[in-house]
């Protein structure tokens, strides 16, 4: 049986905030989404925020866009602002559309596939909890 690497994926991962944290921030999560790259493989992503406790970081998929088998480093929840999406954990395919929010552990093994009959645009919102502390 051969091994294959299974990335951990860190807040870091996704690239430096756009926003770090304050007492309140306020983002227009939809208005500040990347642009989809439907000639590439992989969705747009970008690190909205690093706050208190969480990364909120979002994904732009189009259609057949995959993040394929990875792990997160700290719990997370996902949750499809806008357009579908599916969510494996194990044998489990969950599809998500805006209002469906799933939770999982660190550490444990997921994919998100963009469905090819999606709309153009499919943002995924990406709440990593870090459990950090900025002051």
């Amino acid at each position: 049986m051969t091994d294959h690497f299974v990335p951990v994926n860190s807040p870091d991962t996704s690239g430096s905030a756009a926003h770090v944290g304050e007492a309140m921030t306020v983002l227009p999560l939809i208005d500040a989404a990347p642009a989809p790259s439907p000639s590439r493989p992989r969705p747009a992503v970008q690190r909205l925020l690093q706050g208190d406790g969480a990364n909120l970081i979002v994904f732009t998929f189009a259609p057949g866009q995959d993040l394929p088998d990875h792990k997160a480093a700290h719990p997370i929840t996902v949750q499809c602002l806008e357009g579908e999406l599916d969510f494996t954990c194990g044998d489990e395919t969950v599809r998500l559309a805006p209002g469906v929010v799933v939770h999982l552990r660190e550490h444990v093994m997921h994919r998100v596939d963009c469905p090819d009959n999606a709309p153009e645009r499919n943002i995924l919102l990406l709440s990593m909890l870090t459990g950090e502390r900025h002051v």
